[in-house]
């Protein structure tokens, strides 16, 4: 949390992404980092506590899947975890089943499922 706003770290590898998201979470009173690699996601990581951190699946660099596993039994982060791709519904939730983590949304629903989804994990 940082100025009584819950922190989201948002990883995707496309800049646009990043600033749509980042814009939308800001205007609805969230505060937001965002990384496109790994080496972000860390220095990220160091500046802030997320309360919440949403994952792209499909990087160059890597899968959020494994990036969300490598948080939760490495890291040993324990706040929500969501996957947010535009993989086909099925093979989405099946990832996110086997990554453990606390969702998914797909990205061709558009933005509001996932401000919704978020508002329900940050009961905001």
């Amino acid at each position: 949390m940082i100025d009584g706003k819950k922190m989201i770290i948002v990883m995707d590898d496309s800049t646009i992404v990043l600033e749509t998201l980042r814009m939308l979470f800001e205007a609805s009173g969230y505060a937001v980092s965002t990384a496109s690699d790994l080496a972000e996601l860390e220095a990220v990581r160091a500046r802030a506590e997320a309360d919440l951190f949403i994952l792209d699946v499909q990087m160059p660099e890597a899968f959020g899947d494994d990036v969300a596993r490598v948080l939760r039994d490495v890291r040993r982060v324990n706040v929500p975890i969501l996957l947010f791709s535009s993989l086909e519904e099925a093979a989405l939730r099946e990832r996110a089943r086997d990554a453990e983590v606390d969702g998914y949304v797909s990205k061709n629903g558009g933005v509001a499922p996932l401000l919704a989804r978020v508002a329900a994990l940050l009961g905001g």
